[in-house]
């Protein structure tokens, strides 16, 4: 693939599950574990990204997603650019140990 044609995007995956029994908590587990195999780093709690080379490869993930989704809850995605992604504020925390691998820099530390 010619190198103008590939722009990097994020798809950002945000989940709220339910885990008051066991199938619920199986359920959740093995989403959990699903996104981790699939390449996606968890962010902050319920919050997991990966990076995708093109907007044409983001169907494919979402895809698999669909695939892999529990059975209640609520899972939501957005698609967002490389850009806009290093664009986040941490306004109280720290860098992930992924972040830090790839030297992204937040605006702001407070």
């Amino acid at each position: 693939m010619n190198r103008e044609y590939i722009r990097f995007m994020r798809l950002l995956v945000f989940f709220d599950l339910p885990t008051t029994t066991r199938i619920d908590k199986r359920a959740y587990i093995l989403f959990r574990r699903f996104l981790i195999q699939d390449g996606y780093d968890m962010i902050q709690w319920s919050v997991y990204g990966r990076i995708i080379s093109n907007a044409y490869v983001i169907e494919k993930h979402l895809k698999r997603l669909r695939l892999n989704l529990p059975p209640r809850g609520s899972v939501r995605c957005m698609k967002i650019t490389e850009k806009q992604f290093s664009a986040i504020e941490i306004l109280v925390g720290t860098n992930t140990i992924q972040e830090e691998k790839i030297g992204i820099q937040p605006a702001l530390f407070i």
